[in-house]
């Protein structure tokens, strides 16, 4: 059984950044891939990061390439999601899943960009 933990939501400004993190316990981050989805409001859920089990290779969703980075740290057994350059279209719930195409899910962290 996996348990994924999603924090680091919050309020900031358009153009400000936020590092969410997801804590995994049940498994170790060489077992599945890791990703990120985000829903917004009225909208479907929407997957925008995911980082492999083995060589840490990324992928992203061309709404937050540039702008998002996905990482993992083995020794805290979590992976981040860097976001720099915060629009107020990123505003949604994001989770994080594992593997990236969606089994296990965190509980969701809410993000709102606005002034």
């Amino acid at each position: 059984q996996v348990q994924l933990v999603d924090s680091g939501g919050g309020l900031v400004q358009p153009g400000g950044s936020l590092r969410l993190s997801c804590a995994a316990s049940g498994s170790t981050l060489d077992e599945y891939t890791i990703g990120w989805f985000r829903q917004a409001p009225g909208k479907e859920r929407e997957g925008i990061a995911c980082i492999s089990k083995n060589d840490d290779s990324t992928y992203y969703a061309d709404s937050v390439k540039g702008r998002f980075t996905i990482s993992k740290d083995h020794a805290k057994n979590t992976v981040y999601l860097q976001m720099d350059s915060l629009k107020p279209d990123d505003t949604g719930i994001y989770y994080c899943t594992a593997p990236c195409s969606g089994y296990y899910w965190g509980q969701g962290t809410q993000v709102t960009v606005s002034s």
